[in-house]
């Protein structure tokens, strides 16, 4: 099969011809339809954080189940499906807890003796975040992936496996938004755009987005944001603060910068909750002041939009088919695989939303 490799941090990818496995007993062959171009994909390939390599990125995709292991139960073959890079084991205590996307249990993930799952030649290729989609095929563990609805648009559905989950489960999961709250999204990017469509729907009352681009700021009111602010001025947390009388219940940052952190930090109203979604700088610290926890304010990772994506997904997804959740605005291109450095070259400008690769 063909796919996109890293060979070296800050060198563009490669289209190589990679010989993938067959699949283990809990192992599922998926041909690849769609995979959107994620932020979280650039920090890898431009050594923000360290991988293994080399390696084929990629990780927010959808397509159809071509082969199924012997002991595999979840799918079957000719299953149109959506994967998730926080694949669970559904045994451990975190799992049984109801926390699937902290699972770190090694039972998901092939045994270090045991064939690798993908080839260039006679070397190795690790696979990034238990999935490599920038492939014509990904071969994953089944609690990688989640049967959806035949009729949902792959393309749109891709995104459902990273930006919307993460975005709309900071919403629905990790802040628990109550009608009528307010909520301020800092970046409106996809997942950042995502979340303010989330919070329309839980019934936010108001609805403040922060970004630099004002092209994304107009995005961010057709998906449901009541007020949209330059991210860059001087008095933007002031007006955050001013519109909500006093600030906002919950502040999301969907961005990656401590400044932005900052900014989510102060535009929460007393008791509120700031939620770090953003993969920041490995060295950077986030934090409240002194002042901060005597105003009751709360600071919050969530990872994975704290997902239980068995069934968020699905749930996701009827939500674009009933019309409630609008995927289509997100997806600023589509292009094929050949064309992946240029959709890493837009996403580095930060002015667009969502490229998504197809594959034919």
């Amino acid at each position: 099969m063909k796919a996109a490799v890293l060979f070296e941090p800050k060198t563009p990818l490669r289209i190589e011809e990679i010989t993938v496995s067959n699949p283990g007993p809990r192992e599922v062959l998926i041909r690849t339809v769609a995979v959107g171009v994620c932020r979280s994909d650039l920090h890898f390939v431009d050594g923000a954080y360290p991988h293994a390599l080399p390696t084929i990125p990629g990780h927010e995709a959808a397509g159809v189940v071509e082969a199924v292991g012997s002991d595999v139960s979840t799918v079957k073959v000719g299953d149109h499906v959506v994967t998730c890079l926080s694949v669970f084991c559904g045994h451990c205590e975190f799992c049984v807890t109801g926390h699937m996307s902290l699972c770190v249990d090694p039972s998901v993930r092939r045994a270090k003796d045991a064939p690798p799952r993908l080839m260039l030649g006679d070397q190795p290729v690790a696979q990034m975040l238990n999935l490599s989609a920038f492939a014509e095929q990904m071969l994953v563990h089944e609690h990688a992936c989640v049967a959806i609805d035949r009729d949902m648009p792959l393309d749109r559905a891709a995104l459902i496996g990273c930006a919307v989950t993460t975005g709309a489960g900071a919403i629905f999961n990790t802040t628990d938004v109550t009608p009528g709250e307010t909520v301020c999204i800092v970046g409106c990017g996809g997942i950042g755009l995502a979340a303010v469509n989330a919070a329309k729907i839980a019934g936010a009352g108001k609805i403040i987005a922060l970004d630099p681009v004002p092209e994304k700021r107009a995005l961010a009111e057709k998906l449901g944001a009541t007020h949209s602010i330059d991210a860059l001025a001087d008095t933007a947390a002031d007006q955050v603060v001013e519109i909500s009388k006093g600030g906002v219940h919950h502040a999301i940052e969907a961005v990656g910068r401590p400044h932005s952190a900052a900014t989510a930090v102060k535009v929460l109203r007393r008791g509120g909750t700031a939620t770090i979604l953003g993969m920041m700088p490995l060295g950077e610290k986030v934090g409240l002041s002194a002042l901060d926890l005597l105003a009751g304010k709360k600071l919050q990772g969530g990872l994975m939009g704290s997902n239980r994506f068995p069934v968020d997904i699905p749930r996701l997804v009827d939500f674009y088919m009933r019309g409630a959740l609008d995927l289509d605005t997100i997806i600023a291109d589509r292009m094929p695989l050949a064309e992946i450095n240029r959709a890493f070259d837009e996403l580095r400008k930060g002015d667009s939303t969502r490229s998504v690769i197809m594959f034919a």
